[in-house]
């Protein structure tokens, strides 16, 4: 049993392997580690965007008070969602992590940034700022619904979602 404050996404799978509500939603096993730190939970909020990064920066710049940013940028790995300048803004305003559905850049910077971060790959491509995407709108990870206001809990063995804090 894990003793942080949240259970671990195995506890946590353990106490709903038996719920077919869909309340707990398991996040595909493709996110690799790449912040500070493995383990984060926090309330949602979201970013849609696609190749632009603009309210990504957007959203790292203002007070995370322990929250979780989760961006879907439609799974493509064409562009870096995030990099070291932001996992440090995000670090400095008190976000407890960022999970990108898409790709992240500055390897050592993120290694640095006291901050979670899980995404699916590296990519040293930046955007285009494009003043484009929506925040806190619900999205969909993989076809996963999930909504602002929900509860994320990562660490190593994985990423999940439920309705509220457990």
């Amino acid at each position: 049993m894990n003793t942080d404050a949240n259970p671990s996404t195995c506890d946590l799978c353990d106490a709903h392997k038996s719920d077919s509500s869909g309340a707990l939603r398991v996040l595909p096993p493709v996110f690799h580690s790449y912040g500070g730190r493995r383990r984060f939970a926090g309330a949602l909020s979201t970013v849609q965007c696609l190749d632009d990064n603009s309210r990504v920066k957007e959203a790292v710049n203002t007070p995370g008070l322990g929250r979780v940013l989760l961006v879907d940028a439609g799974g493509t790995v064409r562009r870096s969602m995030v990099g070291g300048q932001l996992a440090q803004a995000a670090a400095k305003n008190g976000w407890a992590g960022l999970v990108i559905w898409g790709a992240v850049r500055d390897k050592a910077e993120l290694a640095a940034a006291d901050v979670g971060l899980y995404a699916l790959a590296l990519q040293p491509m930046p955007t285009d700022r494009k003043d484009q995407g929506l925040r806190d709108v619900p999205v969909q990870i993989d076809g996963l619904p999930i909504r602002p206001g929900e509860y994320l809990v990562a660490d190593e063995d994985g990423i999940v979602v439920l309705p509220a804090r457990p």
